[in-house]
């Protein structure tokens, strides 16, 4: 594609030294993660006993995660947005047609690598959400999974691995390692590292790795193709009544 359809890039350096905010932010987020990987079974059954329902402390802790996290990367990245977003104001068409158009292209190649693959799996994490959204209200989930968690997740696994860990490391290494961890950590500790789980969520990735690089590292760019994906999957949850719904899942599997 032509450098004159690319949005510019944004240098300023300053913008992409560690700070004790990302610090703080990044260890709260592989803290969290890391004990409801190791201990959320055992914590599980005790949120149940002060929630009104098991889909009700899923919830809520999701979205205590999300906001603690959501908090501190939004201080820590105030900067890095309100810049980014100032770019994309001066090119407003770059952005109403090249957020769906990159929707379509992860979907796409979503749908070519799991047909490669042959094999059709949804991970339980994917399978937990679609629960969750069967039983919480749309207006509650979309805050949690179109707002929060997709911002948290750009600044951890773009802006930080990428933005702020290639002034040290090869971009292209922090490129693919934010593809492979942004996969794993959506499966792991719920079911088998298998490869069959990881493609939607390694084809995810790459596209969000790609739209980053090739918007010169627009940190918003990124969050708005993320949520635009997430909001397409609550609409199609939420449009589509439960019966049909586990009829097309008891198909795919």
């Amino acid at each position: 594609m032509a450098t004159a359809h690319r949005l510019p890039p944004a240098p300023q350096p300053q913008l992409y030294r560690f700070s004790p905010l990302d610090l703080a932010a990044l260890c709260l987020y592989v803290a969290i993660a890391g004990f409801f990987a190791v201990a959320g079974n055992v914590l599980s059954p005790l949120l149940r006993l002060v929630a009104p329902s098991p889909a009700a402390a899923s919830y809520a802790v999701n979205l205590l995660f999300y906001a603690s996290v959501g908090i501190l990367a939004l201080l820590a990245a105030r900067r890095v947005v309100a810049r980014d977003l100032r770019v994309l104001g001066t090119r407003p068409w770059f952005t109403l047609l090249m957020v769906p158009a990159a929707v379509i292209a992860m979907m796409i190649l979503t749908a070519v690598v799991v047909a490669a693959n042959g094999q059709v799996e949804t991970s339980a994490n994917q399978a937990g959400l679609q629960a969750l959204m069967q039983q919480v209200p749309a207006w509650l989930m979309v805050p949690l999974l179109v707002v929060v968690g997709p911002f948290v997740e750009e600044y951890i696994f773009r802006h930080l691995l990428i933005g702020k860990m290639s002034r040290r490391v090869n971009v292209w290494i922090c490129c693919a390692l934010s593809v492979v961890l942004f996969a794993a950590l959506h499966i792991v500790g719920q079911e088998a590292l298998t490869l069959t789980a990881l493609l939607p969520y390694l084809a995810m990735g790459a596209t969000l790795v790609s739209v980053y690089m090739w918007t010169g590292k627009n940190l918003m760019f990124s969050y708005f193709v993320h949520a635009a994906k997430n909001l397409l999957a609550v609409i199609l949850v939420y449009a589509i009544p439960p019966e049909l719904f586990n009829q097309m899942q008891n198909v795919q599997a």
